[in-house]
């Protein structure tokens, strides 16, 4: 399909000696010609010099936009200013603004003092202190900590207000949820551009730490998948890249063209499902 808008998520290397391998990597995800490829980010600003260092290389060598993810929940306003100027420097004019987990070394009297509270204050931040392009993240079945979906529906509205037009999903198994979100999101007068948030399950471990990070539900059919082919790594490799085809031409076929895949940095398996989907 011709209207497929197809953008890819990688994470820097953990350590130094990782660089070169992650270099090819990114130079086989940008044979996929993706629309622009998102890069991690440390938490607590760890990782922020790789996250910028990986984002010039997919900006200026490979010549992809690409979109530094920055969190802000560990940062202070100079903290953030730092990592934008360094942005800066290398041409990214791209930022995922996302609020981050608590690191672990936060104390509580550092976390009840923090400069920012929600993603919201970070968008209006870089809104006045920058010209960049800001992205942001949605939860097609609610924030983990909002009430209710209403009211998360509420504070996603406010975010893309304050100058935040395009949103990245939450990774989802079941595309009903998606859908009903599209449609409460219109509703409540949200408006961005949405991408779907797919990644593909390969193993029969990776479901178990990637829904408790996620919070997304398990569909039975994923369920019947992984109970099939769990115990054989290679028919569930086949059977987990099948699964996100098949959400992704659902999605397509419901008029939804932003996808994007969490490459977990694999690309061969992030390109069979681009030959899947194309």
């Amino acid at each position: 399909m011709s209207n497929l808008h197809l953008s890819l998520e990688v994470f820097p290397p953990k350590k130094e000696e990782d660089f070169p391998n992650a270099h090819a990597v990114l130079d086989s995800l940008s044979k996929l010609n993706p629309e622009f490829i998102s890069v991690t980010y440390g938490a607590g600003g760890s990782n922020s010099k790789k996250t910028v260092e990986i984002a010039s290389y997919i900006q200026n060598t490979l010549n992809i936009p690409s979109v530094a993810h920055l969190t802000c929940v560990g940062n202070t306003k100079q903290d953030i200013l730092n990592v934008v100027n360094e942005l800066k420097k290398v041409n990214v004019s791209r930022i995922l603004a996302l609020r981050g987990d608590r690191p672990s070394y936060m104390t509580d009297e550092q976390f009840n003092a923090r400069e920012f509270t929600y993603a919201t204050d970070l968008v209006t931040f870089l809104k006045e202190k920058t010209d960049f392009t800001l992205f942001g993240g949605c939860y097609p079945e609610k924030h983990f900590e909002a009430p209710s979906m209403e009211e998360d529906l509420q504070h996603l509205k406010e975010k893309t207000d304050a100058g935040c037009g395009i949103l990245i999903s939450q990774l989802f198994f079941d595309n009903d949820f998606f859908y009903r979100f599209l449609e409460k999101a219109q509703k409540a007068g949200v408006k961005a551009d949405f991408h779907a948030g797919i990644m593909p399950i390969t193993t029969a471990k990776q479901l178990g730490t990637t829904v408790s990070l996620s919070g997304s539900s398990v569909p039975k059919k994923l369920a019947d998948v992984i109970a099939t082919y769990g115990d054989n790594p290679e028919d569930m490799r086949k059977a987990g890249i099948d699964f996100a085809i098949s959400q992704i031409l659902d999605l397509q076929a419901h008029g939804v063209t932003g996808i994007h895949l969490y490459s977990m940095n694999k690309p061969k398996v992030t390109a069979e499902i681009v030959a899947g989907i194309r």
